[in-house]
């Protein structure tokens, strides 16, 4: 039962009352590891010592790990009696039936009864140096507005609303007033056309749209409400439309939209519903490289355990530190770790309004030292962006502050970390199983790969809590591309390495491999072997129909900036380490230099677009407004026109 309370936070305290502490400590032992300080769940884990010991266990005895943990790290108001009841070769996933929840609670409220006055956000807007800090007093009170705000204009339990804006506070507000009211959401990320964003409002059946007047990232401004607007004309189920002011420019308002000011007028408190653990949290969709965006589905209590519980193992946070993720809130990585992990864990989490090169590409190191960040989470593509710029905007700025470096994902599964104080961490690969993944290597026939120092497809031997439930609107779809490829094993779509000391390394896609002369190579491999030129930062590798070898090998090549090297010395550089480290069948027959890749605003290169322009079929490239950068695909067009000409 909800305590009858003008402070919504003070359910906590009843939760906490049951054991249910809002942080732990994160002890690390030169020398040896106390499991239980670690982990103070594993002292009631029988014969458990060790992190490798209490992996073993996460694995061996699931339900007692994942029981243990869940009922110590949220706050419930009725407990579970169900820990799972998954059957992976159907596609029923569910974990902590029978449990009620609300996720804002777990995110905020019990935050507040501890240290109100906590930082919960910094807000890195794109203007260096004007950030801004939200308390969690102050977190709480904005979702609770919000949440009375969608209220009050008729947004129920179960419904859907999509939200259209850039990474910032009231984005957050919005996520977790949703998820206050029972409401799921469906953040778009704010750089998509407004086809793009009409598909997913069509799809998701929303009928509220949260968005700003503009968008501001890396110096330019983007007209959010005007895509919006054209969006919702082929959205009927759309009744609102809420407008908040990120820039001062007036824009034009019809009677279905709203000014988010209306918030104020709201009631700092707004009860929160009690979910069902399996109730839908949100849904995210795909870029849609590969044709009709997918809505995967995340629930409730699973994906929010899950969240918390890597961001605080796998990065080795401390309470106090500063958590920052760069990423965007409209992919999955921000909603896992800049909005839910870290705030169900009582961080300071850092919003990232721009981009890595503005005002130069000494902005994310700069952000470093002034906001004094400890664990700093950010794309690989952007990291291969900024090694055409040098070594010298990386040793300006005072990075002492810093403790842990990664490169995301939305939901990890394998890392590095956690291990014990002295193991060794081996760059470029993801090496260890996180608790509860039981990962195995496929043969081509089905059939488990027992011995290291061997590749395969990768797959996931059991549930997890963080996993998600399906596609929205076609399990079908869902149960076709990662529960029926494998049956009984969840299929990530990835080929994997497993060296001779256990530990994974990710080799690519299955599905990005080229077929020469009956050799099946990945183009990751090839890429990976031409990065490694010291004039490359960074290559894309298709496959392309050739009427002797069945399909030959076209890579793209970005050069370092301010790279000065003869074509013709690049080109038999790049062909005699493709053969040397790789074969001779492995060299691209075709190289072509651009600046830049065409790549989503979350980094996936579009591989798809790659091959249309090679195979002449530009009437199929589709919606291009997805890219981080359109002008990338005339640009390629255009140098592949020239080559096909010589």
């Amino acid at each position: 039962m909800w305590l009858p309370s003008r402070f919504s936070f003070k359910f906590s305290v009843s939760a906490l009352r049951r054991g249910v502490p809002p942080s732990y400590p994160h002890v690390v032992r030169r020398g040896g590891c106390n499991t239980a300080a670690f982990m103070p769940e594993a002292a009631g884990f029988e014969g458990v010592s060790g992190r490798a010991a209490l992996q073993e266990f996460s694995v061996s005895n699931s339900e007692d790990f994942w029981a243990a943990v869940a009922r110590q790290r949220l706050s419930w108001i009725r407990p579970f009696h169900t820990v799972q009841d998954c059957d992976l070769s159907r596609g029923r996933i569910k974990w902590f039936q029978g449990g009620m929840l609300n996720v804002s609670v777990n995110c905020l409220d019990r935050q507040v009864h501890i240290c109100p006055e906590r930082v919960a956000l910094i807000w890195e807007r794109d203007e260096r140096g004007s950030e801004v800090r939200y308390t969690y007093r102050q977190l709480l009170e904005m979702t609770c507005r919000v949440g009375n705000l969608l209220k009050r204009h008729g947004v129920r339990k179960g419904d859907c609303v999509t939200i259209y804006m850039p990474t910032c506070p009231l984005a957050v507000a919005s996520m977790l007033a949703c998820a206050r009211i029972g409401a799921a959401h469906n953040v778009v990320f704010a750089g998509f056309s407004a086809d793009a964003l009409a598909e997913r409002i069509r799809d998701a059946q929303s009928s509220i749209v949260i968005t700003m007047n503009q968008g501001v990232r890396g110096g330019k401004v983007t007209e959010l409400k005007k895509t919006v607007d054209t969006a919702v004309q082929s959205c009927p189920t759309v009744r609102h439309v809420f407008v908040a002011m990120r820039t001062e420019t007036l824009v034009p308002m019809t009677d279905r939209d709203v000014l988010m000011d209306e918030m104020l007028k709201e009631d700092v408190v707004c009860e929160p519903a009690a979910m069902n653990s399996e109730d839908v949290l949100f849904l995210l969709y795909t870029s849609g490289s590969t044709g009709k965006p997918k809505g995967l589905v995340h629930t409730q209590a699973g994906y929010l355990l899950y969240a918390a519980l890597t961001q605080r193992y796998v990065f080795s946070y401390h309470d106090g530190d500063v958590f920052g993720c760069v990423a965007d809130i409209g992919w999955i990585t921000g909603h896992s770790y800049i909005v839910y992990g870290p705030l169900a864990n009582g961080a300071t989490t850092v919003l990232f309004e721009s981009t890595p090169v503005y005002p130069d590409p000494g902005r994310y190191w700069e952000t470093v030292e002034r906001l004094k960040i400890n664990q700093f989470y950010g794309a690989p593509t952007a990291i291969r962006l900024l090694l055409k710029y040098g070594d010298q905007w990386v040793n300006k700025y005072d990075r002492s502050s810093l403790k842990t470096l990664g490169s995301e994902t939305g939901g990890i599964c394998i890392a590095p970390k956690p291990s014990e104080p002295d193991e060794e961490i081996v760059p470029g690969m993801a090496m260890r199983p996180f608790f509860g993944i039981k990962p195995v290597l496929m043969d081509t026939e089905g059939k488990v790969l027992t011995a290291n120092n061997t590749s395969g497809a990768l797959c996931i031997a059991q549930p997890w809590p963080g996993m998600a439930r399906t596609i929205h609107n076609n399990h079908e779809r869902f149960i076709e591309t990662y529960c029926q490829p494998y049956p009984g094993y969840f299929f990530t779509g990835d080929g994997a390495y497993r060296s001779p000391k256990g530990y994974y390394q990710i080799t690519g896609r299955l599905d990005d491999v080229i077929n020469v002369s009956g050799h099946r190579i990945g183009t990751a491999e090839i890429e990976d072997v031409v990065n490694q030129c010291p004039a490359v930062a960074e290559s894309a590798v298709i496959g392309y129909s050739h009427d002797i070898k069945g399909q030959g090998i076209y890579a793209f090549v970005v050069l370092k900036k301010n790279m000065k090297i003869k074509e013709e010395d690049l080109y038999k550089q790049l062909n005699s380490v493709v053969s040397e480290k790789i074969a001779k069948y492995a060299c691209p027959d075709f190289i072509l230099l651009v600046k830049r890749l065409p790549k989503t605003r979350s980094g996936k290169i579009m591989r798809r677009v790659l091959r249309k322009v090679v195979e002449s079929d530009l009437d199929s490239l589709g919606d291009l407004s997805t890219l981080d950068d359109p002008a990338a695909v005339q640009e390629i067009i255009e140098g592949h026109a020239k080559i096909s000409m010589k």
